[in-house]
């Protein structure tokens, strides 16, 4: 992870930050309407919104129209908000395009949709299998990995057809879930049986004041101390940790108090995205992942309070469950865990849980909230005394997220050193062959959770993210 040393210890791990392209503009509960005729009638055209003043307009919205209100997405094409509604009540749909959203009446409620959930919760914890509500189809999408097979896969179909074709859909994922340790700068801790090694998310400042990380909930269950050097003394304590349950998080305090840390991500090449503030996650937005493995990748939220089955890190015949996940097509591999989630614009959206797939097949991903994970540690997003220029340069990592040829020398192509933009270099990857990547840390088999991460993979370190 890069750092830089001053006076008073200045440890710099680099959160996953992204340079502030610009503060996001808060939006009044309704947008301007605009008359069409001389009786008064108002129509409101759909506004055109970023992905981070989308997801306030749905919030909004959600509060607004309280049981009427089945979910929301953010049309990336149109840079509209769809939001979802179940009234048949004209004055509904009035409120919520004033507002500036594009309005669908749909068939499933909110909570009609969360009691699928809680059926499969009751009939269908299986390891390998996820699920979460998709506002694009207004159904609950349940997915299963390469390893429910036999009669798991038989429970898990006869459970989704029992619901109902109108309610929820099953597919396959071909890869394995697995939790993968490894993020923005890779943060190491050496356990009994070798090194687990994964990715700071954010700096933040603790309920006390004192300088911290947020990362993983499994790698802080994994081990204590923290390095930011394989071989280095540690320089980090885990404070608190959440998994399996209601997160996949830890807050990770530095052992100096004096150590001064900055609120950016850093994504290569000197390059960094300045964080600004904590986000919630919209369907249908475009996000950005660093990791100490795979680098800098991008893709879109497809999912919310999405529920994954792990394979249990400690019981060969349990399940390790973890709720309230983001569910993304963003790639990741091993030593990825703990990774910065975040937007263009420099919100801070998530911090990499595990998933399925690679950098080079693709599959699906699942974060932690960072706004869920601030709320539950107390702590507050943010540098504990320095400002993110001492960073090094700003990036944008549209411009960058392509270009990378791995985590460790990310080229950027002409984005060294100067102002980038983070999506113009997430597209650009050379791939997984130059990466620690798919042949040191990627195998299904090696990566089912954390109890691989007392193992050591091919290269010396854990293999799981």
């Amino acid at each position: 992870m890069s750092h830089k040393r001053i006076p008073k210890r200045k440890a710099a791990i680099a959160v996953g930050g992204v340079a502030a392209l610009g503060a996001a503009a808060f939006l009044l509960p309704m947008a301007n309407a605009s008359q069409d005729n001389a009786s008064g009638a108002t129509t409101a055209a759909p506004k055109t919104l970023k992905a981070t003043d989308a997801s306030d307009l749905a919030s909004q919205l959600q509060d607004l129209l309280g049981q009427a209100f089945a979910g929301s997405y953010y049309d990336s094409g149109k840079q509209q908000l769809v939001v979802n509604v179940i009234s048949g009540d004209n004055n509904i749909v009035v409120q919520a395009e004033k507002a500036g959203a594009v309005v669908r009446q749909v068939q499933n409620s909110t909570s009609e949709l969360a009691a699928v959930a809680q059926t499969l919760k009751t009939k269908a914890t299986i390891p390998g299998t996820a699920w979460a509500v998709d506002p694009k189809t207004n159904k609950v999408v349940v997915t299963a990995d390469s390893t429910v097979t036999g009669s798991n896969w038989d429970t898990l179909e006869s459970t989704v057809q029992s619901l109902g074709s109108n309610m929820a859909t099953l597919k396959k994922s071909s890869g394995t879930f697995k939790t993968l340790v490894s993020g923005g700068d890779a943060i190491f801790s050496q356990v009994q049986d070798g090194t687990v090694r994964c990715s700071l998310g954010f700096n933040v400042t603790a309920s006390d004041g004192t300088p911290a990380f947020l990362t993983a909930g499994h790698c802080g269950v994994a081990a204590k101390d923290w390095s930011d050097s394989e071989t280095g003394q540690p320089i980090a304590t885990v404070d608190q940790a959440q998994f399996p349950g209601a997160g996949d998080f830890s807050l990770v305090k530095y052992n100096d108090p004096a150590t001064q840390t900055t609120s950016d991500v850093n994504i290569g090449n000197g390059q960094t995205v300045a964080i600004n503030q904590a986000v919630d996650a919209t369907v249908g937005e475009t996000v950005f992942r660093m990791g100490s493995t795979t680098g800098l990748h991008d893709g879109q939220v497809t999912g919310l309070d999405a529920t994954v089955n792990f394979q249990s890190e400690t019981d060969p015949n349990g399940v390790d469950t973890v709720t309230g996940l983001i569910q993304t097509n963003v790639c990741a591999e091993a030593g990825d865990s703990g990774g910065s989630l975040f937007t263009q614009d420099g919100g801070a959206v998530g911090m990499t849980s595990g998933g399925s797939g690679d950098c080079t097949s693709g599959g699906e991903t699942f974060f932690q909230p960072v706004t869920t994970a601030l709320q539950a540690t107390g702590a507050t997003l943010g540098d504990a005394g320095a400002g993110a220029g001492d960073a090094g340069a700003t990036a944008d990592p549209s411009a960058t997220a392509g270009d990378e040829n791995g985590a460790g020398d990310q080229a950027g192509g002409d984005q060294i050193g100067g102002t980038a933009d983070p999506s113009a270099t997430a597209g650009d990857q050379t791939g997984t062959g130059d990466e620690t990547g798919t042949g040191d840390e990627t195998g299904t088999g090696d990566e089912t959770g954390t109890g691989d991460l007392s193992g050591t993979g091919a290269d010396g370190t854990t293999s799981s993210n």
